[in-house]
């Protein structure tokens, strides 16, 4: 059994890789428990890590990954403790999702294509439709976003501000970058200071889906 802030840390840190993809850092998760300092972090990630609940990527700042979910969430009611519900998909569901090529985290390459699936655990899925794209290229490695990398992409034909989306380009390139407006204009940001921002005009981008997670095979 989780203690009640390991148990808020292990379903915020959930919760942020579903959103974004990206694990949180340590003063985020330190203002999101309301603690009073990052050491208090670092005790609960051991012990989460002790007890097989998460897993630091090594070689990798801010990385981390969800191995399960307990089966059920203590939470505080009534002055008690008392289950609530687990998240909806089981920890050992999988769903086999369209799998639309490659796709470039460098320069545009191509139009999703593809008729292949990808098994994909459904704890790493939030709700809506979705489809995977395997990443080519490293202009998103300071986001943790690495050559080879499965992103999970929520189906999606809005974005907002430094969400990270599939971009189509004219109607034939797609690239995976940070969404950004400026001025008249839609920037498209890398991830890596070896790359430079991509400039388009809006009707130059069609929004196919944000990053709801990655898949990373070993």
């Amino acid at each position: 059994m989780l203690t009640r802030k390991q148990n808020e840390l292990l379903t915020y840190i959930r919760d942020r890789l579903a959103e974004s993809g990206v694990s949180p850092s340590f003063e985020e998760m330190k203002d999101a428990l309301a603690l009073k300092s990052k050491s208090g972090v670092h005790r609960l990630i051991s012990a989460l890590e002790e007890r097989g609940f998460i897993r630091r990527l090594p070689n990798r700042a801010r990385a981390l990954e969800i191995v399960k979910m307990p089966d059920t969430v203590a939470s505080l009611s009534s002055g008690g403790r008392a289950p609530v519900s687990p998240p909806q998909a089981a920890n050992d569901s999988v769903i086999d999702l369209p799998l639309h090529g490659r796709i470039a985290a460098g320069m545009p390459i191509e139009a999703l294509e593809g008729q292949s699936t990808l098994p994909v655990p459904a704890a790493l899925l939030g709700p809506g439709e979705h489809y995977a794209l395997e990443v080519a290229g490293d202009s998103m490695v300071e986001v943790g976003i690495l050559d080879g990398d499965y992103a999970l992409i929520r189906k999606t034909d809005i974005a907002r501000e430094g969400e990270i989306v599939v971009a189509l380009i004219n109607d034939e390139e797609a690239t995976l970058k940070t969404y950004r407006r400026e001025g008249q204009m839609i920037r498209l940001d890398p991830a890596n200071r070896n790359y430079d921002p991509q400039r388009y005009r809006p009707e130059q981008v069609r929004v196919q889906g944000r990053l709801a997670g990655l898949l990373r095979r070993y």
